[in-house]
């Protein structure tokens, strides 16, 4: 899953792509270097970032689904928003999967949409609002905390009769460097493998804060994080090179 932000404000790449000709020329980029799904996002969910409307991100996206999906036909893309409404445009538009990081909890209606499109929906671990997104929780046992929390919103998302359904830990949201560390070394035994796994560890500070390096400069360390990951059964990878994550795919299948 290759990353497309759509924003002025991401943290690692706000700007760079939020027009729609510099968004299908990425697009194009990502597909080429063995991106298989693209995952599109309005709205940048890093610290301190500005919050938009379902309006203004639907604005913000403008034509841009619909003319991915014309020059690239074979694109999966998904949609990373925690808002009903954008998913409703988004559908209509040809996206072909929900990526919410709320898991429901910042729009009351997003689990009715994902049963009404019956499109697969990724199911993220976060904080349950908002304003609390970011804020650093130490649990007691991280595993046995977000497993608890995928088994309570799976059987929700079930029962409405949405039976596609990713999981995504949450790398990046709310959770200590240790927490982040010990889910790392923990990932074959998140969501009970009963459901697929994505793990977006791309860019995060978890990674690059203790090394004291920037975003930008952690590859290497992030492919020994992706192939750790894949070992244990990891579905998607969710980043931003994917020229290098999809050599650490190749070789680790070539392994296996």
């Amino acid at each position: 899953m290759g990353i497309l932000n759509l924003t002025p404000d991401s943290f690692s790449d706000g700007g760079q792509f939020n027009s729609e000709k510099s968004a299908l020329i990425q697009a194009e980029k990502l597909l080429k270097e063995g991106a298989e799904i693209i995952d599109i996002g309005p709205q940048s969910t890093r610290p301190n970032a500005e919050f938009l409307s379902a309006e203004k991100e639907i604005n913000r996206i403008g034509n841009i689904i619909s003319r991915i999906k014309k020059e690239f036909p074979e694109a999966l893309i998904s949609l990373d928003t925690f808002y009903a409404e954008t998913i409703k445009f988004g559908f209509n538009e040809g996206i072909d999967m929900i990526n919410d990081i709320s898991g429901g909890q910042y729009d009351a209606k997003m689990f009715d949409i994902a049963a009404e499109t019956k499109l697969p929906y990724i199911l993220m671990h976060v904080n349950p609002s908002y304003e609390s997104m970011h804020d650093k929780i130490e649990f007691k046992d991280i595993t046995l905390e977000v497993n608890r929390y995928f088994s309570q919103k799976a059987t929700e998302l079930l029962q409405k009769g949405v039976t596609d359904i990713i999981l995504d830990p949450g790398f990046g949201f709310g959770k200590t460097v240790d927490d982040q560390m010990k889910m790392m070394n923990e990932v074959e035994y998140l969501g009970f493998r009963k459901f697929p796994l994505l793990i977006g560890i791309s860019r995060k500070s978890f990674i690059y804060k203790p090394l004291g390096k920037s975003p930008l400069d952690i590859n290497e360390e992030t492919q020994k994080l992706h192939r750790k990951v894949l070992e244990q059964g990891a579905k998607i990878l969710r980043v931003h090179e994917v020229a290098a994550a999809k050599e650490t795919l190749t070789q680790f299948l070539r392994k296996k």
